[in-house]
């Protein structure tokens, strides 16, 4: 038998706490004595158990459905976007280049997500080791550092096109283009690095279960038995790094943009001008808008089921909206697929 010292009480209470807190988490588990020694020896956790969505059979399929349609609809249309530019010659430039490579980055964005949800709410693989949750962890927050790089880059052609329009050829041409997005890639990808390390030093001695459907950061620190601040603080830092960062480029990008639209005289010029922009700018609100929500905080504390509402809609919806945005908001995009299907 294992022997528990009396400074072990409210440490194994708060761990009762925790685990009685997941609903869905069976009650017999907690009777298994291998997790209180787990508990009290500190031994690290080499799985997690993946809640979900908690709830009936008949809802938890409801969203299996909702899920993998949306998943669908965000590949096509994506794949779609990537296709019709690379068929279409005068899409041929920069701004449709820097949407080739957001729209391949969403397909990998929610692909990282939505079919090890869909599992979890299926029942069918809920458990999830401690090296595929971080490289989970990892590829997700290094695709969102590097879509707000994308972002802003887009933004910052925005302002060339429209402040620079005589210039803009020879401003934005093919090798800045593919420095630029070539940066945002490596920026993204290597910024998250250190953080991902340090997540991985982290200790993990019980409960195993995350309240969520994927691995973030929110999760990992809430569950872990170690010092999480130094996590935290390469959190927020590299939040305002990147996040931040990239926010006031934009900002910056069309706080000059407005400027120039609005010093047009002609009313057909000012439409003309912000259309170019108006589907990007959509895009741009609605991702920063809950990125903010999510990273740019001192602490991560926020609660766990308000995120994963916030990360459904950043990490699901927002990949599916993109492509309609882009294509119902964009006459050239709209002209090139009506040319593509009456070639067909």
């Amino acid at each position: 038998m294992f022997s528990i010292s009396q400074g072990d009480h409210g440490f194994l209470g708060k761990m009762v706490h925790e685990k009685m807190s997941f609903g869905s988490f069976p009650l017999a588990n907690l009777m298994d004595l291998n997790i209180w020694k787990d508990m009290a020896n500190g031994t690290s956790v080499e799985e997690f158990i993946l809640l979900g969505f908690p709830g009936t059979w008949q809802s938890r399929v409801s969203l299996v459905v909702v899920f993998a349609l949306m998943y669908t609809l965000t590949v096509i249309g994506n794949a779609s976007i990537i296709a019709l530019v690379w068929k279409s010659s005068n899409l041929h430039t920069p701004m449709y280049f820097f949407l080739c490579n957001l729209s391949f980055l969403e397909i990998w964005y929610t692909t990282g997500v939505v079919p090890k949800a869909i599992g979890v709410m299926l029942g069918t693989s809920q458990t999830i080791s401690f090296s595929v949750c971080i490289l989970q962890l990892f590829f997700l927050l290094s695709l969102g550092s590097t879509e707000c790089f994308l972002l802003s880059v887009m933004a910052y052609d925005r302002y060339l096109a429209i402040c620079y329009p005589l210039r803009y050829n020879s401003l934005m041409n093919s090798v800045l283009s593919l420095r630029l997005a070539l940066s945002s890639w490596l920026g993204g990808f290597l910024s998250i690095s250190l953080l991902a390390f340090l997540t991985s030093r982290l200790t993990f001695c019980g409960p195993d279960v995350i309240n969520h459907f994927l691995c973030d950061i929110d999760s990992c620190l809430a569950l872990s038995c170690s010092d999480t601040w130094p996590v935290e603080l390469a959190t927020f830092l590299i939040s305002i790094i990147v996040v931040v960062s990239s926010c006031v480029v934009t900002l910056v990008s069309y706080m000059y943009i407005i400027s120039s639209i609005l010093r047009i005289q002609s009313v057909h010029g000012r439409k003309k001008a912000f259309s170019t922009c108006s589907a990007h700018l959509s895009v741009v609100t609605i991702w920063y808008g809950s990125t903010m929500f999510l990273y740019v905080k001192p602490s991560a504390q926020n609660s766990l089921d308000l995120n994963k509402i916030v990360n459904t809609f950043n990490t699901v919806v927002t990949p599916f909206l993109n492509p309609f945005i882009y294509t119902l908001r964009n006459k050239e995009v709209k002209l090139a697929l009506g040319r593509a299907f009456q070639k067909k």
